[in-house]
């Protein structure tokens, strides 16, 4: 018969809106040994599995401290329920605890005094505007609990019928059934309680259980952590070509806004590497969900993804996008290295992923870069018959471009050819990270830019290169990009054992490439949140002083280049600045869960000038 051998969970913490799947381990009626469901809709051998989870509730109010998720509360910001901020992000566990805090917890009264109260007080969405006003205050005692916040939207727990059912088990504690399937989501009705996880085998004639019920129970659920939202800064349309219309305006026409993003692939989220990012927080289900809703808050038009698994993408990303409206395009990278390093799992290999909104762009075509196709022709070709193996050693890598062509449907009016078809080619990229491979890096970049020159021959087409360069401010791949040069002394071009930069006269392009965030350093007028940005620029390079954050390194890895003859930028997502991060954590954390920062701008497509 079917019998339950070992019941454990995932995480022993759960968090709101993170799915809490079982380890079930299950011996099937022929002694086999599976940790696949076998589900009511489909017994095995006469018999299926029983699932049902409990909401533990106790008498007595327990509240979670928002900075120190698995501590409990002893102190609350007053101001904070004046301000109708969310009351979770209220708690804090000490006084040391809300004084280190300060600085970040500040930054919720000032959005909140400043936000236009749109959705009657409450949290518009996790990345969207607080509302109300105050400063701050905090009581010395426990007052109120986490009881008000509403049941999370759109969770789904199994077919669960008039719940609550509650039933007594002793003094002072109450359970309610909560769900009847193997996975639970908890919701906001279940913070500060503990869960209670039972299966059993049942025979499928009888509907009698067989044997005795395996259970567990789990800590208490504490609330999803979330960072202060990141708001859209105006740069007021700076044209770096100073192409003007009559009336000394820029003569622009149709607005779309592109997010570019390296999500770490959970295939690299090991605590040996992370060791100060919380196991549960570190583990793809709370790193999946969290990630979607930052993406998702973020109502991009067109999303380029880096560091995809290719099982994710499938599973998770491309399906939950499309209930927004996303249509996706994936490109894995080539495995002929990582196969090797994560032992023939093709599942555990990432790529690049880029989806665009489907009532905004159609798709025209889609291109792919092998990098190691390319190395393969170069070697063929310049590298002597017996240097080849040696080549190959340095330049396959695995990694790849996803390039594609999309069609607007938005509005071009305005335009010297009002009904011309308005294309845009978007390059979604991730370049090797090796530290000692710099020629490698460089030649991974200017072959993606070579072949983005055949592109823009074929067609008058606005072009947008996102993505991972691995590259710093100032190397060579970054001068290459944003200078269509490289100068013939960059310290860069001295490692370059192949010779395959070589004269570097030849590492050129004629793509009139930016990079949108210098936009922050150029943008002229007024406004706090101008300097402030400003301030989060590198002065001697004009870009961010990072997008990369992790105990072992702090820079700038990542762009969103554009063609400054087509396109402009109207707004951009503002930077982090480390006062931004938790005190004395870096990134992933437990509000953010890469170790790389989203780049968001806005662009505005401009007419071509008549020749």
């Amino acid at each position: 018969m079917l019998s339950v051998l070992r019941v454990h969970l995932p995480s022993e913490i759960p968090i709101v809106g993170c799915e809490i799947t079982p380890y079930v381990l299950l011996r099937r009626p022929d002694n086999s040994i599976t940790t696949e469901d076998v589900p009511e809709s489909a017994p095995l051998d006469g018999y299926f599995m029983r699932y049902k989870w409990y909401r533990i509730q106790s008498d007595r109010k327990v509240a979670i401290c928002s900075v120190h998720p698995t501590e409990q509360a002893t102190l609350q910001c007053l101001v904070c329920l004046k301000a109708k901020v969310p009351v979770a992000k209220s708690y804090h566990c000490s006084p040391k605890c809300f004084s280190d805090a300060w600085q970040h917890h500040r930054v919720l009264h000032e959005r909140a005094s400043s936000a236009v109260n749109e959705n009657g007080g409450e949290e518009e969405e996790l990345f969207g505007r607080f509302n109300s006003s105050g400063s701050g205050v905090i009581s010395a005692g426990l007052s109120g609990s986490t009881s008000n916040l509403g049941q999370s939207p759109g969770l789904s727990n199994g077919p669960v019928p008039l719940y609550p059912s509650s039933t007594e088990r002793s003094s002072g504690e109450t359970w309610f059934e909560v769900g009847r399937s193997r996975t639970y989501t908890p919701s906001a009705d279940d913070i500060g309680h503990v869960l209670r996880f039972e299966c059993v085998a049942v025979d499928a004639e009888t509907r009698i259980p067989i044997g005795s019920v395996n259970s567990i129970m789990t800590s208490r659920v504490i609330p999803a952590p979330s960072p202060s939202p990141r708001r859209m800064i105006q740069v007021n349309g700076v044209d770096v070509l100073g192409h003007l219309d009559a009336d000394n305006r820029a003569s622009l026409s149709g607005t779309f806004t592109v997010l570019s993003y390296n999500i770490l692939a959970d295939a690299y989220a090991t605590s040996d590497i992370y060791s100060y990012c919380p196991s549960w927080a570190l583990s793809w289900p709370y790193r999946r969900q969290n990630l979607l809703r930052e993406i998702i808050g973020y109502h991009a038009d067109i999303i380029c993804l880096q560091e995809v698994q290719s099982d994710h993408f499938d599973e998770f990303f491309a399906p939950e996008l499309d209930k927004h409206g996303y249509q996706a395009l994936y490109k894995k990278k080539t495995s002929e290295l990582l196969l090797q390093i994560y032992s023939g799992n093709p599942q555990a290999i990432d790529g690049c992923a880029t989806f665009f909104r489907r009532d905004r762009f159609s798709h025209v075509k889609k291109y792919e870069v092998e990098f190691n196709k390319a190395a393969q022709s170069l070697t063929d070709a310049v590298i002597a018959t017996g240097q080849r193996k040696i080549a190959l050693n340095r330049l396959i890598k695995d990694n790849i471009a996803l390039i594609a062509v999309l069609e607007a449907k938005f509005s071009n009016q305005g335009t010297d050819n009002p009904g011309k078809r308005q294309l845009l080619c978007v390059a979604n990229t991730h370049v090797n990270v090796h530290q000692d491979l710099k020629d490698v890096k460089l030649w991974q970049v200017h072959t993606l830019l070579k072949g983005l020159e055949k592109i823009a021959v074929s067609a008058d087409i606005p072009m947008l290169v996102c993505g991972d360069f691995n590259s710093v401010p100032g190397s060579a791949p970054h001068a290459l990009l944003a200078m269509g040069k490289i100068e013939q002394l960059h310290p860069d071009l001295a490692v370059d054992p192949l010779g395959i930069l070589r004269p570097a006269s030849k590492l050129t392009h004629q793509l009139p490439l930016v990079s949108a965030y210098s936009s922050f350093a150029r943008a002229m007028g007024p406004g706090f949140s101008l300097e402030q940005q400003r301030r989060r620029m590198d002065p001697s390079t004009n870009e961010p002083l990072f997008t990369n954050c992790t105990r072992d390194f702090i820079g700038t890895l990542d762009y969103i280049f554009y063609t400054a003859d087509s396109l402009t930028v109207e707004s951009l997502l503002e930077l982090l600045d480390e006062e931004s991060l938790r005190k004395d954590t870096a990134l992933p954390s437990p509000e953010w869960s890469s170790d790389h920062i989203a780049l968001l701008a806005e662009f505005r497509c401009k007419p071509r000038i008549r020749r």
